[in-house]
């Protein structure tokens, strides 16, 4: 999970993660990570369009996400 914060980081293509508050309630979100620590991540929310820090023990699970494909395949 790291190695994909760390491409997103570098990328500053969205990772979607699932998170785990510390009052337990469960979210999906759109990041785009601008640093990382050792136990916590800064990122850009793309659900609440603000500066949010996450806990790197509470991302349950991390990937990037994939683009829609319109048209015909080639």
């Amino acid at each position: 999970m790291l190695r994909l914060l760390q491409q997103s980081s570098e990328s500053k293509k969205p990772l979607e993660i699932i998170y785990m508050a510390d009052n337990g309630s469960i979210t999906q979100r759109s990041i785009i990570v601008y640093e990382i620590n050792a136990t916590k991540v800064k990122a850009w929310c793309l659900l609440r369009h603000e500066k949010r820090t996450f806990k790197i023990d509470n991302i349950l699970s991390s990937a990037f996400k994939e683009r829609k494909r319109y048209g015909l395949a080639r």
